[in-house]
């Protein structure tokens, strides 16, 4: 669907309840963890193509099981590459929502940073001859001291 201007709101219900649905998710998963830098990087990486080559070691490792010591628990395997799976199969639907709920975000924050400008320019326009809006302006314009003096205020920044 094409972006256009974003007219929605989250009531506290709402907010509440997509809440309690991603604590849930967390609650159905009680064995993420969370990684170090250090410890990602010195993990070895499964990625798309691996998931075969793990499969594939699998077939090989079941049928064969006399040439792996006695101590390599096959079945522990089958498990991980399992989890693995359901994984990645999981984090492609939740980069999914991630993404829109960025795109969103942008999108929404794009358009009260617009109309917050023009508010701006009209306050600081109508500052110069309603008396009490010069301090208002002065507030406005915090935002954009650090901007330098070459920069104009509808430049958008973060």
């Amino acid at each position: 669907m094409a972006y256009q201007n974003i007219a929605a709101s989250l009531s506290p219900q709402d907010i509440q309840e997509i809440k309690a649905a991603l604590q849930t998710v967390q609650q159905k998963m009680p064995f993420l963890i969370t990684l170090s830098t250090e410890e990602r990087r010195k993990l070895v990486k499964m990625g798309d193509k691996s998931l075969a080559f793990v499969n594939n070691s699998i077939t090989a490792a079941q049928s064969n099981r006399e040439i792996l010591p006695s101590t390599f628990d096959v079945e522990e395997l089958v498990r991980d590459y399992q989890l693995a799976a359901t994984l990645t199969e999981l984090l492609i639907s939740m980069q999914q929502l991630t993404e829109q709920v960025d795109d969103t975000l942008m999108a929404v924050g794009s358009e009260a940073m617009t109309s917050s400008l023009t508010v701006y320019d009209y306050v600081k326009t109508a500052s110069k001859k309603t008396p009490g809006l010069k301090t208002v302006a002065e507030q406005l314009g915090e935002r954009f001291k650090a901007m330098g003096k070459g920069k104009s205020a509808k430049t958008p920044v973060s």
